[in-house]
């Protein structure tokens, strides 16, 4: 935080600048959801990578949207080579981002340090690198992802080559992760898979008789590791990783999610020869051009089994849960770099012979804006939060349940305010805003993709039900929620604590209701259910985040950002508080979209109106 406001006229466009230093609201985030000493490490890492991201990755991201990856399925004798050309600054930008230990030091001790760093230090670089290339992401999020399904079901070790090459910090080694799940026929109803893995036998000598390629399993039974693929994969992201992750049915499993077994396909067999595999054609996307995604025919590809047969829907919801996750971190990145560009304009936008910044309904735009972002930014960094926990401990009962209750919930609602806020950055560009020169208009095409990738809106609604109906997860949030009101002490955030807690209660008793309800009703319910969820919580964590600034800075900035949120949110002002004659937007402009700091004092006069209400 800084005492005088930040001067955003001093900046042509949000480009070749430090998102790292220009963003508080990150750092704050940061910093509360990293363990102490991992976040003390990590400060100098993501200030170069911040810079990283904003000058030669950023320049890269905007040349490789209008240069997008190639696919030439045929060589010029009509042979199956499955190559995928990338310009030039693609391949730059993944050798800078995987160097930078975006992926690896989640999984390898980096430099100077006997451990590991937990997956928020993989989710706030990703966040950083949103900033210029959510589509970027995609390759970068499955990486990790893969690498994390590995390490949680790949107990036999059988691929571990694959493990280390997907958490390499050496571009000339590292491999990266993809997910194809969609098959045309059954869309988001991944039981519909029809995708079949057939074992397969080790070459025969003489008289012997075939036998299967095994390992031993964990129950002392032998298995087979080595299957073909036969089948489509319609909607594939990094068509042609070497660390594929897919769901299968092997002969006689049952049908549905129960009879579907997780195999890794390579683009390359182990041999070195090209997998058996089509690349059909690559998809005319709107947006997140630099990732390549396209059709795939297994001919009989080769394919690792990972785990245990038959529970591999079991295991890919460990990578669903964090690409989720993930999609929120993006969703978040595209709020603030759009929110980013939307202040340099309007401070340096001239009209009617002032800054437009100066005017009271852009004052405003840009407030509710900055609150936008930073609610989406609390949530979506406290359902990394708890993955990271649970990931760190898989005995931690209550941080699986919060995990799986916040992540789709945190999906969901930030892909719809990154499109909603990339909207609104087009309008405050103006004509530029809509034409393909200017960043807002790639922001706006990426951003349409966030509620559609790892479930849509629908999808992650039921998902969340399933989650209260299995998990028992309500207690927990509840404690939750009032852990994180318990720690508003100071007056001037005591009237917002009392608010939420009282909608607390209400969620309490819609939770109940539902609980008792048809499976028809419940499910009517489900998005306006996620959605008040977010709320609740959106508004625990602010007013929590408000009181610890004041703790450590004597700064009451949160404290209006917390305010600003309940009240459109929780609260039903009269007149649609049209008549209620405060301006808010107006006495705390330069505390909020500026962040200038804000003594408690020039909040208390709202202390004493709260107390007469």
């Amino acid at each position: 935080m800084t005492d005088t406001p930040f001067d955003y006229s001093t900046y042509d466009e949000g480009r070749h600048v430090n998102y790292w230093r220009l963003d508080p609201a990150l750092r704050a985030e940061a910093e509360r959801v990293y363990p102490e000493s991992e976040f003390e490490w990590a400060t100098s890492r993501l200030d170069e990578f911040g810079e990283l991201v904003g000058t030669t990755i950023a320049d890269n991201a905007d040349v490789i949207d209008d240069n997008g990856p190639e696919l030439h399925t045929y060589d010029r004798d009509g042979n199956v080579q499955n190559v995928v050309e990338y310009h030039p600054a693609q391949h730059e930008n993944e050798r800078l981002t995987y160097e930078s230990g975006i992926v690896a030091d989640a999984f390898d001790p980096p430099s100077g340090r006997n451990e590991p760093l937990g997956l928020v230090h993989t989710l706030t670089m990703q966040l950083l690198l949103s900033y210029v290339d959510v589509g970027f992401v995609c390759p970068v999020s499955m990486t990790a992802g893969a690498a994390l399904v590995l390490r949680n079901h790949d107990a036999d070790g059988e691929l571990d080559d694959y493990f280390e090459a997907l958490t390499s910090r050496s571009s000339d080694s590292v491999i990266e992760g993809a997910m194809f799940l969609t098959e045309q026929q059954g869309g988001s109803d991944v039981g519909a898979v029809e995708t079949v893995a057939e074992p397969v036998e080790a070459a025969v000598t003489g008289d012997e008789s075939p036998e299967p390629v095994t390992a031993e399993s964990d129950g002392g039974a032998v298995q087979t590791r080595t299957y073909e693929l036969t089948g489509e994969k319609w909607f594939c992201s990094n068509i042609d990783a070497d660390g594929t992750l897919a769901l299968a049915r092997r002969p006689g499993a049952p049908d549905g999610t129960a009879g579907l077994s997780l195999f890794l396909v390579p683009h390359r067999r182990r041999d070195g020869g090209l997998n058996d595999q089509l690349y059909r054609r690559l998809k005319d996307k709107l947006g997140t051009i630099s990732v390549p995604t396209g059709e795939v025919e297994f001919d009989g590809a080769e394919a690792y089994l990972v785990g245990e047969p038959e529970r591999g829907f079991k295991y890919m919801t460990t990578m669903l849960n964090w690409e989720r996750i993930t999609n929120a971190v993006g969703a978040v990145g595209i709020m603030g770099r759009s929110l980013l560009e939307s202040k340099i304009k309007a401070a340096n936008r001239e009209a009617f012979g002032n800054p437009v910044e100066e005017y009271p309904l852009m004052k405003r735009d840009l407030f509710e804006m900055t609150v936008d972002y930073e609610a989406a930014l609390a949530f979506a960094m406290e359902a990394g939060k708890w993955l990271d926990r649970y990931e760190r401990n898989h005995d931690d009962d209550d941080a699986f349940r919060l995990m799986r209750t916040l992540t789709p919930i945190a999906k969901h609602r930030t892909a719809r305010m990154a499109v909603d806020t990339a909207s609104y950055a087009m309008e405050i560009q103006g004509g530029n805003g809509y034409v393909s020169e200017f960043v807002t208009h790639r922001l706006y095409r990426d951003a349409q993709v966030l509620p559609i990738w790892e479930g849509t809106s629908n999808i992650l609604a039921l998902d969340l039900l399933r989650t209260f109906e299995r998990e028992s997860a309500h207690e927990t949030l509840r404690s939750h929620v009032e852990t994180l009101l318990d720690s508003a002490e100071n007056p001037h955030l005591e009237h917002l604590a009392d608010v939420v807690s009282e909608e607390l209660e209400d969620l309490s008793r819609a939770l109940a209701t539902l609980a008792d309800a048809s499976t028809e009703y419940a499910q009517h319910e489900a998005k306006r259910l996620a959605d008040y969820v977010f709320d609740v919580v959106t508004a625990s964590l602010l007013v929590a985040n408000a009181q610890r600034e004041i703790d450590t800075s004597n700064d009451a900035r949160k404290v209006v950002v917390a305010e600003w949120f309940i009240e459109q949110t929780l609260l039903d002002a009269p007149s649609r508080g049209i008549s209620t004659g405060e301006a808010r937007p107006l006495e705390y402009f330069d505390a909020v979209v500026k962040h200038a700091s804000l003594a408690p004092e020039a909040v208390s006069h709202r202390n004493e109106s709260h107390e007469t209400e």
